[in-house]
């Protein structure tokens, strides 16, 4: 691939190939080498040209395709926005904004608005194009506005049996189809209905109406906060879980920010790491246990909850962190005296990285009073109580303390 290659990406409506203004029409009949997907290079005229389908996968070939025609003009088309979860923003970060012309058409996101009446401000888009059913999960809230965009027309009736699987039957689905077009359709139904529903366009976005508090079906599964904390019972576990309180303040010291990595170590039931996801949808994390069965869980539990590109590392620290990439925070909750985790886990953070470990045995607790003395950060004993039956009264039954060292990386280090 010549680093001076540029590519034109040019977005096509539902209205197809006569849709695009003359100019664009020109400039794809021109071009050496079309690519695309087999839908759109097939709205195409006769042109004497290249007319190439997206390789798969795309992530992996498509820096191939790029090189083996380096020395031709090359066109990219793609639906709606191209950097809406396109083409566009993969060939940008393969080449560099100044190596791609994009020329977008009104976005499918756009049109569903206006068709809902939903304000741009009011909505949240969640992409399902190549990726896991399950990130829909995270984005739920009381009253709140989704646009799902499609995989295709399996998409709609996957998405309602998850909802009312996981208790949210009563939200409102309007399956917009061919948006722009001439055939444009609407299907509207709650998720627990969809069954009913027959048969969707391939080409569909899902304008999603989650009800409100009070609306929501008796029994279903709560809405969770975004606020680290989730209910204990949120999670599937065999005991190797840190406690709600503890994970809060766990997760206040790890400082989630956008499009940072996380290091889970000794994950249990993979509870940190799966908050650190929740907190931004660029958030990213990498749980690595030792026990089989326990890693397994982990998988579930970011299904369930919603952040299932969640990646799992089954092997035992800290020779299982060989080769990860590096990350931006390191939570350790079990296993840290393993020989040099402590010194590994520092040197593998990134500068300005934070460190939380969790110790509850005395051993653990002068190991972490040790690497307190030696580099500083902060120290913390915490002890929670709660209030619990004694016979027909009421009384505090204390949980077992724990030792937290939180220490951040300094910069340039």
């Amino acid at each position: 691939m010549s680093p001076h290659q540029s590519v034109t990406v040019i977005g096509i409506g539902a209205d197809g190939w006569e849709g695009l203004p003359v100019r664009l029409r020109t400039r794809v009949l021109e071009a050496g080498v079309v690519l695309g997907g087999a839908r759109h290079l097939a709205l195409l005229p006769p042109a004497d040209q290249a007319r190439v389908p997206w390789p798969r996968p795309l992530r992996e070939r498509l820096p191939v395709l790029l090189a083996e025609y380096a020395d031709r003009s090359v066109v990219a088309l793609a639906s709606g926005d191209p950097m809406l979860s396109g083409i566009g923003t993969t060939l940008v970060g393969l080449l560099g904004a100044e190596a791609v012309d994009v020329h977008p058409a009104v976005s499918s996101v756009a049109l569903a608005r206006a068709r809902m009446g939903w304000s741009a401000e009011s909505t949240y888009v969640v992409s399902l194009v190549g990726r896991p059913l399950e990130r829909v999960l995270a984005a739920l809230a009381p009253g709140r506005r989704l646009l799902v965009l499609s995989a295709d027309e399996t998409t709609p009736g996957a998405l309602a049996g998850l909802l009312t699987a996981a208790g949210h039957g009563e939200a409102r689905m309007s399956v917009l189809g061919d948006l722009g077009a001439e055939e444009e359709s609407r299907i509207d139904a709650l998720a627990r209905e969809w069954s009913q529903i027959a048969a969707v366009p391939r080409l569909n976005l899902v304008a999603l109406a989650m009800p409100e508090a009070r609306e929501a079906a008796a029994g279903g599964t709560q809405y969770g906060s975004w606020v680290a904390g989730l209910p204990d019972d949120a999670f599937e576990h065999d005991g190797q879980l840190t406690k709600r309180d503890l994970r809060a303040s766990a997760l206040a010291r790890l400082a989630p920010m956008p499009g940072q990595l996380l290091w889970d170590v000794g994950a249990g039931a993979g509870s940190i790491g799966i908050e650190w996801m929740r907190a931004h949808p660029t958030c990213r994390t990498i749980a690595v246990e030792a026990h089989p069965e326990r890693a397994a869980r982990v998988t579930r539990n970011a299904h369930a909850l919603g952040v299932p590109d969640l990646v799992v590392v089954e092997g035992r620290s800290p020779e299982a962190l060989d080769g990860l990439e590096r990350p931006d925070a390191i939570f350790i909750g079990g296993g840290a005296r393993g020989d040099g985790l402590l010194e590994k886990c520092q040197e593998a953070l990134r500068p300005g990285g934070r460190l939380v470990v969790h110790g509850v045995t005395l051993e653990t607790e002068a190991l972490l009073a040790t690497a307190y003395a030696a580099h500083g950060g902060e120290l913390t004993r915490i002890g929670v109580e709660t209030a619990a039956p004694i016979g027909g009264l009421t009384g505090w039954t204390p949980a077992r303390a724990v030792t937290q060292w939180a220490w951040t990386k300094e910069a340039g280090k």
